[in-house]
């Protein structure tokens, strides 16, 4: 049976305060480590990854179905259970601990969030009742060739004509685009840039799947001539709406790659504990120790920032973001920067260190390691690199950042 939720945020009103979890969390996390434990061993998620599809279409009518995951972090009166940034964040990075190919990322933490903080009711009816259900995909675009995830440096253009919208361009990067039902199109209009709904199959839709380095996550190219799109989202410049939209999809990810370190941790600590040279574990040996030890602290780090910044968004659940006090910039913009730049890093970092003590064989396509690097540094790249997110980080709190030349 699915859970259901009372609370949508943590015990206290402060959002700044550290995530406390609740008992229905710590027993949505162990439910759900159990489910994928079952359903979701290495060799179902390189089937599943290896398929046309990309994903096991059944599994993921059961993540709906069973457990009721779809609809965990969207409003009941959408066929939601209620819960928020927090409940999400639990799922993704149990998600990321095992790689599942899935489309649960782009459809639930990109489309279904970025529809539920829309405030557009109309389009919230329309579409989170069949997301939460499991019976509808979505994505979001926004990245052009210039591989930008900036608002400001978006080119695709909307055109108002003949009482509908009708939306050109190419969106590239597409978190499962090449199947997804409903694509939100980040596009220009007047007054400003705002999102668009169009259908994935409607006419003027060209979708192309994109070889990249990461076999566990699709990729795709969108060429959009005169499709049909709905706008969606509050009217005007949305610009700040569209910051919000990705602002809370970074902190998602940052929980994801907490999953996916995590996993990289335990993969490292039990092969050293294990693996024998020398008439002794490799774990006992002192630079080893050192590699586990510095991997701990960057995998716990990294969880603290993610935690800080899913608390932070769950603050005003389903609201604007959350106002600049007392001169300061935007808390969620702030937590998201610090998350996406730290849990991106510690990601690559641990899934280094994991082939580093796992020697030759973690380099094999027969192991798990090589698929943890590849997904690294694959979502590493995703809303913008950590340089990126530091550097927005520098702009938001008002640092100066100069760059030394050579006289």
């Amino acid at each position: 049976m699915a859970p259901t939720f009372t609370s949508t945020s943590h015990p206290t009103s402060d959002p700044t305060s550290l995530l406390t979890f609740t008992e229905e969390h710590e027993e949505l996390r162990s439910t759900l480590r159990r489910f994928l434990a079952d359903k979701a061993p290495s060799e179902a998620v390189r089937r599943a990854m290896g398929s046309a599809q990309g994903h096991d279409p059944a599994l993921w009518r059961q993540m709906a179905g069973q457990l009721g995951l779809h609809g965990l972090a969207l409003p009941q009166e959408y066929g939601g259970f209620g819960g928020g940034p927090v409940e999400l964040g639990i799922v993704l990075e149990e998600l990321g601990r095992v790689l599942l190919p899935s489309p649960y990322f782009a459809t639930v933490a990109l489309a279904g969030q970025a529809l539920a903080v829309s405030g557009d009711d109309s389009a919230k009816a329309r579409w989170l009742p069949a997301i939460a259900d499991g019976s509808l995909t979505g994505t979001l675009a926004l990245a052009e060739e210039s591989g930008s995830w900036n608002v400001a440096d978006v080119a695709a253009e909307a055109v108002h004509g003949d009482d509908a919208w009708r939306v050109f361009g190419t969106k590239m990067f597409v978190v499962d685009g090449h199947s997804a039902d409903l694509v939100l199109v980040v596009a220009r209009a007047d007054p400003g840039p705002a999102l668009f709904a169009v259908d994935g199959a409607a006419p003027g839709v060209t979708r192309t799947r994109l070889e990249t380095l990461d076999p566990t996550r699709r990729l795709a190219r969108i060429d959009l001539d005169g499709a049909p799109a709905l706008r969606v989202g509050p009217p005007g410049d949305a610009t700040g709406y569209l910051r919000r939209v990705l602002d809370l999809a970074a902190v998602a990810l940052a929980a994801e790659q907490v999953g996916g370190a995590r996993a990289c941790l335990d993969a490292a600590v039990e092969y050293a504990g294990t693996r024998v040279q020398f008439g002794r574990p490799i774990g006992s040996f002192q630079a080893v120790k050192h590699k586990c030890a510095d991997m701990l602290l960057k995998v716990e780090a990294a969880r603290s920032a993610a935690y800080h910044a899913l608390s932070v968004a769950a603050g005003t659940p389903g609201g604007p973001p959350l106002p600049a006090t007392a001169g300061r910039p935007d808390g969620l913009s702030v937590s998201a920067a610090i998350a996406a730049a730290y849990c991106a890093d510690a990601f690559t970092h641990a899934a280094k260190e994991n082939i580093q003590i796992h020697g030759g064989i973690g380099y094999t396509w027969e192991h798990d390691a090589h698929l943890h690097l590849k997904r690294a540094k694959s979502s590493e790249q995703l809303f913008g690199g950590p340089a990126m997110h530091r550097r927005r980080l520098a702009d938001l709190v008002g640092i100066s950042v100069t760059t030394a030349t050579e006289g």
